[in-house]
This record gives C-alpha cells, sequence and structure tokens, in this order.
C-alpha cells in the first residue's frame, strides 16, 4: 500500500509499479492526521487481508538556517511530522501487525541524526530522536516478535534533498564530504529497507544503520 499526502504521488507510484507486474494500492495520507492514519491502515487490512510491513518515511523541514533561528512554528511541525507521526505511526499499527508472522517496522532517520547539518538543525535533533525511537520501539516490541530497524540514508538525489545538491556549488560541496564521491540513489535505500523487511533479516532489530557513501557517522 503506497501512500502521500498528495494524491498525484500516490497515483504516479501506483502507476510506475502496476506497470512493473506488483500487485499495488496506494490512498492518501497526511501522517499529521489521526483519520488518515486510520483508513491508510483499515484499507491496506481490506484489501491486502492485513499488514506484515511498516515502512515510516513522512518527513519535513520546512526551514533551513541555524538552531535558534529556527521559528517555533517550524519547530512544531518538523517534530509533529518527523518523530510524533512516527511513534503513532507505529502505535496503531501495533494491533495489525500482531497478526502477522513476520511483522517488521522500518523508520527512516537520516544521517543528519548521527552528525548534524547546520542549515538543518532543528531537523537533524528530529532525526536524533528517531534514533532513539528505534532503540526503544525495537525492545518494547520484542517480546511480540515485531522487529523495529531504522535506516539513516546519507545524502540522496531526491526532491527532498534537492537544494543540497541542485547547484554546481552545492553539489561539489555535498560529495566532497561523501568518500565514495557520489550522491547515493533512492534505490540504495529502497534495497536496504527491503533486505530489513525480509526474513534474511529475522535476527536484526534495534539497529541504526547508515548508507551514506562512507560519510561519517560515529566515532
Amino acid at each position: 500500500m503506497i501512500s502521500s499526502r498528495k494524491e498525484s504521488n500516490v497515483k504516479k507510484a501506483v502507476n510506475l509499479l502496476t506497470a512493473e507486474g506488483l500487485n499495488v494500492s496506494g490512498t492518501v495520507c497526511h501522517v499529521g492526521k489521526g483519520d488518515d492514519r486510520k483508513r491508510l491502515f483499515e484499507e491496506t487490512k481490506s484489501k491486502f487481508g492485513g499488514i506484515d510491513i511498516l515502512v515510516s518515511n513522512a518527513a519535513a523541514n520546512p526551514t533551513v538556517g541555524s538552531l535558534l533561528n529556527c521559528s517555533e512554528e517550524a519547530w512544531d511541525k518538523i517534530f509533529d511530522i518527523n518523530v510524533k507521526s512516527t511513534f503513532l505511526l507505529i502505535k496503531e499499527c501495533h494491533p495489525f501487525l500482531l497478526n502477522s508472522q513476520s511483522p517488521s517496522i522500518i523508520i527512516v532517520g537520516s544521517i543528519t541524526g548521527f552528525q548534524p547539518i547546520n542549515l538543518l538543525s532543528a531537523y537533524s535533533i528530529s532525526k536524533t530522536a528517531l534514533l532513539g525511537l528505534c532503540k526503544t520501539a525495537a525492545e518494547d516490541l520484542a517480546c511480540d516478535g515485531i522487529r523495529v530497524n531504522c535506516i539513516a540514508p546519507g545524502i540522496i538525489k531526491t526532491k527532498f534533498s534537492k537544494p543540497l545538491y541542485e547547484t554546481e556549488s552545492a553539489h561539489e560541496i555535498a560529495v566532497s564530504k561523501i568518500p565514495m564521491g557520489r550522491l547515493g540513489m533512492p534505490e540504495e535505500i529502497a534495497s536496504l529497507a527491503t533486505f530489513l523487511a525480509s526474513d534474511d533479516a529475522s535476527y536484526i532489530t534495534g539497529e541504526n544503520i547508515v548508507a551514506a557513501g562512507g560519510m561519517q557517522s560515529r566515532l
């Protein structure tokens, strides 16, 4: 089940995956709205018979700048979407996952959760919070057989991260921080998510896995 707050994004993704022969459906869901989350889970159960995997990938970053220049309104939006909504998705999906034979939750964090970027200060803090959410949820849900892991992507070539690479100078600065000398691609993160959701990762939980081309993330 594909979801996005924009119907055009849902249709585009569903059409693309359907063309590849996959059994896919989609629905509009703003993760900050309780009714939307409820509909997402209920429609998924109705169409596919249940839920095995939850991938929390929604994120917001309405401001760029230093920490103390972040407005209260921007701070609240960042934490409502990036942290609170992820917590609520896990909480509200839990009853559905209990009926799965191999349930898995994947949180999409960021390299900034380990190594903050100055211009993404509040966003970086929200992603650090997700590292803790992953650890805590994994411990709490292990008794239910539910695995919880977090992916921390580096600079990936997506619309969301476009300000970090759209100009030649920005691209040079970004690539200079990546030992592999290139930006990551969305499919490289998707492949990691696929692994974490599969039985090949059946003994992995509570991990925050960095996929950032060698960017420094830990001492």
